[in-house]
């Protein structure tokens, strides 16, 4: 086993209980002790049992799942530290009904607990730059398992699908989000908030891209119409394999992803390409999601409505 990895069992030896995890969380989050999250106060905090605590400048009592996606939750904090380590260690994912079964919660508490996680995956505000490869992918429509009467029968175009735009910063990070459609308004807004001004574009002969060069970013095309995929080192083969594993984690883990929840679906494949990559240390990328967690909120109602 790689020197990065660690294996279920030598987690169950860290975190055998809830105790062991909320130690675990509280030194991640508050290395220096606890901070109210309500005022920020610092000194006069008071610690209570089972990990509660007072703030006496406001009164505020809170815990360390305060703030974060954990808060409110009953599942017990070893539970939400495995299914972490699940969804950073799994390739293509982990379904509700794998997880269920692998820390003893019902099939919709799991599912519960996945959406939260990967609302946490998407909180990631950095920009990328230098060389960026962008290109834009279709998800859904599948009408195998559809009714009859259901069924689009509009062959393998964009009709019924959600458009999936993905950037790759050239040996850094990923960024990925749905998008209303592939017109251009839609694209160079997705790419502004997710490149910095200044880098270089690398996409395919797409009109939706056209525009995007001379004041805010140098753009280079590849022609794939023309059987043209790499060209002095202009090429979107890095995004295009972001949406193989992608794809094939949705079709062979999750089976289907409705719209309404995809954007979640597409922030925890790129956290996993990101942060959750097999370079770093398994407690790394743990505390990098844990880290994500916080100031994430995400509940039962607001999934559903």
């Amino acid at each position: 086993m790689s020197k990065s990895t660690i294996s279920t069992f030598e987690l169950f030896q860290m975190f055998p209980d809830a105790e062991s995890a909320r130690n675990y969380f509280e030194q991640k989050r508050w290395p220096n002790g606890a901070i109210c999250p309500a005022c920020n106060e610092v000194k006069r905090i008071h610690a209570r049992k089972d990990g509660f605590y007072r703030c006496n400048a406001c009164l505020n009592d809170f815990t360390v799942r305060t703030g974060t996606i954990f808060e409110r939750s009953k599942v017990p904090l070893h539970k939400w530290l495995y299914a972490m380590y699940l969804l950073v260690t799994a390739r293509k994912g982990i379904s509700s009904l794998q997880l269920a079964k692998q820390i003893g919660v019902t099939q919709k508490t799991a599912w519960f607990m996945l959406q939260r996680l990967r609302e946490a995956c998407g909180n990631d505000p950095t920009k990328l730059a230098g060389i960026v490869e962008c290109d834009e992918t279709y998800v859904g429509g599948k009408e195998g398992a559809k009714h009859e009467a259901d069924k689009l029968k509009m062959g393998r175009g964009t009709v019924g699908k959600t458009a999936v735009i993905g950037m790759r910063e050239k040996g850094g990070r990923t960024k990925a989000s749905v998008i209303k459609d592939a017109g251009a308004n839609s694209i160079h807004r997705a790419v502004h908030s997710g490149v910095e001004t200044g880098s270089t574009l690398h996409t395919d002969e797409h009109g939706g891209y056209v525009g995007l060069e001379g004041l805010f970013y140098a753009h280079e095309r590849i022609n794939h119409s023309a059987g043209e995929y790499v060209r002095d080192g202009v090429t979107t083969n890095g995004i295009e394999s972001v949406w193989a594993v992608m794809k094939r984690g949705l079709h062979g883990v999750y089976h289907h992803a409705s719209p309404k929840h995809l954007d979640r679906y597409v922030a925890e494949f790129t956290f996993r390409l990101n942060d959750g990559a097999v370079q770093r240390h398994t407690l790394d990328r743990l505390a990098s999601m844990f880290s994500a967690a916080i100031g994430q909120r995400l509940t039962y109602k607001d999934l559903i409505a």
